[in-house]
């Protein structure tokens, strides 16, 4: 295919992956320091999963500010944060996992290494082990499991995101010996998660997007109803299926466009031979096919 009749968004996707962690991440020389940068910017949720501890997080994570106020005392519910999360949904839907995720662009990395590569079409039923994940760990948990203070636990952050071990607990006991000296049972279980995400990207791709992501799970919620949508022109698709044998989602563009699992990676486009397959903005249907589940 004619890389000309590429939409930049795809052609440049790893670029804007890099840059989009780097500015989620600009407060580099922390890492070297072990400090958390403090400043206003914390106040302002982050579109994709980057860790609050993290040394150079320039903003917050969505989900553990979200776990933060449910869980405390005063409040029971942010309209901000929950707002913040609409809005990003919204506008742009999973291309948010697509382009502006470090933790996803952290697996397509590990994915690159060479090594057998196993397909996940097969396990698709785990793919709603992710919606568990937001209603059970990231909801209902901190809301109801409560000590005699009124407080809940971040249960997603504490117990399962491997992001927080990686961006936010080794960077820091690199750095500080009381850390290091903290570090304990919990420390190791997160390890584990993380070591086994790190592995399993390797060999699968995104695994942890694709069926543990809580926020990847609530942004699927609305893929539909983004404004950001993929439009499949059925005048030009010969039917050929060299998109949905391109996809790593799992996803057959030519039947369900704005599937829930769409990430907007562009890999369909690539593939496509006959340059069928466009981005779009706008309100409105932008998929000019009809649309069936898989």
């Amino acid at each position: 295919m004619d890389k000309k009749k590429l939409d930049p968004l795809a052609r440049f996707r790893g670029f804007i992956q890099a840059g989009a962690t780097l500015l989620t991440n600009l407060h580099l020389p922390n890492f070297a320091k072990g400090t958390l940068y403090q400043g206003s910017g914390k106040y302002v949720c982050v579109p994709g999963l980057n860790c609050y501890s993290c040394p150079g997080a320039a903003g917050a994570c969505p989900v553990g500010a979200f776990q933060a106020v449910i869980g405390s005392s005063k409040f029971r519910f942010s309209y901000y944060i929950t707002g913040i999360l609409i809005l990003f949904g919204v506008l742009l839907g999973r291309f948010i996992c697509g382009f502006l995720c470090p933790f996803g662009w952290f697996q397509e990395l590990l994915h690159k290494i060479p090594s057998p590569k196993l397909s996940t079409k097969k396990l698709k039923p785990l793919r709603y082990l992710k919606y568990a994940v937001l209603l059970v760990m990231v909801v209902l948990l901190p809301l109801l499991a409560v000590n005699e203070l009124g407080m809940g636990d971040p249960f997603f952050c504490k117990y399962l995101c491997p992001q927080g071990v990686l961006e936010g607990a080794i960077p820091l006991s690199l750095t500080n010996a009381g850390i290091r000296a903290a570090l304990g049972k919990l420390f190791t279980w997160k390890a584990c998660i993380l070591l086994a995400v790190i592995v399993g990207s390797v060999v699968f791709y995104r695994p942890f997007c694709k069926w543990l992501c809580p926020l990847g799970a609530f942004y699927a919620l609305l893929n539909k109803v983004s404004l950001f949508q993929m439009r499949v022109d059925t005048h030009k698709c010969v039917s050929c299926g060299a998109c949905a044998k391109a996809c790593k989602m799992d996803v057959d563009i030519t039947k369900t466009p704005n599937h829930a699992e769409c990430i907007r990676c562009g890999m369909c486009m690539k593939a496509c031979p006959t340059d069928a397959i466009q981005y779009k903005f706008g309100l409105g249907d932008q998929s000019n096919t009809e649309t069936t589940k898989e």
